[in-house]
Order: structure tokens, then C-alpha cells, then sequence
């Protein structure tokens, strides 16, 4: 059985009303946010299966997934690069966690966002 994403093509654009997203990117973007998300809930969803979510975590876990799609395909080239700091001529950049980025397991993710996903139970080291 294949993988499906949280929120798909049809939740992104008629109920997110997502707009940044080509119809060629859309579907890749949402799995691989998906899939993110799985990581920083310990994948609590794919052993509880989607559908055993309360609906207040299943809207939470589909508009973090778009907000993290949209974010993901607008970073890509920053998230992807394997430098963490460089300066040049007195000007440098860093990429890492920040006052506005989280980072934990390789994701990065914007601080509300992940606090709009943590609102869920799921993103606890412990489990409940």
C-alpha cells in the first residue's frame, strides 16, 4: 500500500486555499511534508492510522502539512544546502535553528507552525 499524504491536492487548494504550489510540485511536496511530520511526532500517526485522530488533531496535522509544503517548496535551496554558516566580505548567513525556525531530526520547520502541530499531543517525547 502506498503512502498517502495528510492533506492532498483537492484539502490544498478548495479547503487551504494553497496557492503557491504548481500542479506538478503539489503531490510531492504534501508527501514529503507528510512525511516531516511524521518524524517530529515520533510517527504516532502512522501507528495510530489517521483516522483514529480526534478531528481537532486531523485539521491541525492537514494545515501544518500544507503550511510545511508551502514553506519547504519556498526554502528549498536553503533547506537543502549543506552549509550551516558562511560569511563573505563581512556579510554572512547561517541556516540552523533560529529565533523563527525549529529544527529537530533534519526538519526544519517555522516555530508557529511546529507550535500549531505540537497543540496535537503527538510531537511529546513521552508517549501518552
Amino acid at each position: 500500500m502506498a503512502y498517502e499524504p495528510y492533506a492532498d491536492e483537492a484539502y490544498y487548494k478548495e479547503t487551504y486555499k494553497g496557492t503557491l504550489l504548481t500542479e506538478g510540485e503539489v503531490t510531492r511536496y504534501l508527501r514529503q511534508a507528510s512525511r516531516h511530520v511524521d518524524s517530529l511526532t515520533y510517527n504516532r500517526i502512522v501507528c495510530r492510522g489517521f483516522s483514529s485522530l480526534t478531528p481537532f488533531q486531523q485539521d491541525i496535522v492537514r494545515e501544518v502539512v500544507c503550511q510545511q509544503a508551502e514553506f519547504e517548496c519556498e526554502n528549498a535551496d536553503e533547506i537543502n544546502t549543506i552549509l550551516s554558516a558562511y560569511s563573505i566580505n563581512g556579510v554572512s548567513a547561517q541556516f540552523g535553528s533560529s529565533w523563527n525556525v525549529y529544527m529537530d531530526k533534519g526538519v526544519a520547520m517555522k516555530r508557529d507552525v511546529y507550535a500549531l502541530l505540537s497543540q496535537t499531543g503527538l510531537c511529546c517525547r513521552l508517549a501518552r
